[in-house]
């Protein structure tokens, strides 16, 4: 297969290559300072909130625990190819645009470029809209690829097409220092799914869509300046990845789309989101077992359920989430805040957590815990088990309830919260009650002014 040389300079674009300072990264958890108090009673005096994340044989950064992993990220956005990359045009392969099936083409264009030791530009031309059945992109690739979409990548409506692919659409798996970029859009074609959802007709049994697009084991990841829509279930996964970028994405889907969540993080040790609008019918974040060091920055979220840590210990699972940083948010609409949800009977832990300068415009729930959580059809058994859920900090968190609870801690006899702290928290009614808070089972302090408080 050739390529036209014409189409070259217009897009040769230079690749960040992958460095061995990403191997020798290693994780070490925050260093917790809290000094516990009982429940409902103001401390005297108030420790730093996350002191030191350590890392070994580096400097100490105690200002921003994510320090150490942009530095990495800087290091590789700086290293530059040192040969020409091919670009790697759709087209050239087969792809015609024009409402046929353009899957296989995308196939082979992927493995031509994925087998280039040059690097390569995966081209998705402006100005046409591909259609795709589900399409696995393979790792590892022979160098650093870049996956350029400028135009619109729209799904199979074919249900059948989806049988053999395990609710997956759009599945990049382990794939090393990838970037996927291009201000295009990526379109579920999601409706036909959401029709058949239980949770849009009870009648009909309840069963699992295809997520638009996974990133599974993926290393080095950046995705950046897409737009995101439609999603069959949840629009955007990233699945056991480690050190990811996800900025500037625009994320959309009705209200009423049901679990259409829009960034999905499980297993995925340092991603950082920053600069995404998210509008859904889903948590706008969710955050899973296995992750840790999550930082999520100037988000914009709903319609949609909130940005949440959880659902957590389904099925008397063990979960696993800590180091985890919400900060900048504006939630507007929707039925949650900033919330951690666990079922009862599960085990482990969600710790090491702060919601920090959020503001609120008519959100119900706009800040909760819920240990009793259950999202299923038939109610959910008493069950002593529990995620120990600690260190929790909300911090200069403003504006409206459309709930008269604004703050909701509703946690677990056996396993009560423990060490969460509230700062700064302004929240009143949106209409004119006065805005309540529920405490029970809680172990928390305050500092500075906090309204509303929970009453002894």
């Amino acid at each position: 297969m050739f390529l036209k040389p014409h189409c070259l300079p217009l897009l040769i674009t230079l690749i960040s290559l992958s460095c061995p300072c990403f191997g020798s990264y290693r994780e070490v958890p925050f260093h917790i300072g809290f000094r516990q108090g009982h429940a409902y009673r103001r401390p005297t005096t108030y420790h730093p909130y996350f002191r030191t994340f350590g890392v070994s044989n580096q400097r100490n950064y105690h200002a921003n625990p994510f320090n150490y992993n942009n530095e990495i990220w800087s290091r590789l956005d700086s290293a530059g190819v040192p040969v020409t990359p091919k670009v790697v045009n759709v087209d050239d392969f087969g792809a015609k645009a024009n409402g046929g099936d353009d899957s296989q083409a995308f196939e082979k264009a992927w493995n031509y470029a994925c087998s280039s030791s040059q690097g390569a530009v995966m081209v998705v031309p402006k100005n046409k809209i591909y259609h795709l059945k589900p399409v696995d992109f393979s790792g590892p690739c022979n160098s650093a690829l870049v996956l350029k979409i400028y135009g619109t990548i729209k799904a199979s409506v074919d249900h059948s097409d989806y049988q053999k692919h395990d609710r997956r659409w759009l599945y990049f798996d382990n794939v090393q220092n990838l970037r996927v970029e291009g201000g295009g859009v990526i379109n579920g074609n999601g409706r036909t799914w959401w029709l058949k959802s239980c949770k849009i007709n009870e009648a009909l049994p309840c069963k699992e869509a295809p997520t638009a697009v996974t990133f599974n084991e993926c290393s080095n990841l950046k995705v950046a300046g897409l737009r995101i829509k439609n999603a069959q279930q949840m629009h955007l996964t990233f699945q056991n990845c480690v050190n990811v970028k996800a900025y500037n994405l625009f994320v959309i889907a009705p209200g009423n789309s049901p679990n259409t969540d829009g960034i999905h993080v499980t297993g995925t040790q340092n991603i950082n989101i920053k600069n995404c609008v998210i509008r859904t019918g889903d948590d706008c974040i969710s955050i899973v077992s296995g992750s840790k060091n999550v930082r999520a920055t100037s988000i914009t979220c709903g319609p949609g359920h909130g940005i949440s840590i959880g659902s957590l210990g389904a099925g008397n699972s063990a979960a696993y989430v800590s180091n985890v940083i919400v900060n900048k948010a504006t939630l507007s609409g929707t039925t949650n805040g900033v919330r951690i949800k666990t079922w009862q009977g599960g085990s482990g832990y969600a710790k090491n957590i702060k919601f920090q300068n959020i503001v609120m415009h008519n959100v119900s729930n706009p800040i909760i815990i819920d240990q009793n959580y259950c999202d299923q059809q038939k109610p959910c058994s008493e069950q002593v088990s529990a995620v120990q859920v600690s260190n929790v900090l909300y911090q200069n968190i403003q504006g409206t309830s459309a709930s008269n609870t604004a703050v909701k801690f509703d946690c677990s006899q056996g396993y009560p919260c423990k060490g969460i702290y509230l700062q700064d928290v302004a929240l009143r009614s949106e209409e004119e009650d006065v805005a309540e808070a529920s405490c029970s089972n809680v172990r928390l302090s305050y500092r500075g002014n906090v309204t509303p408080p929970c009453s002894t």
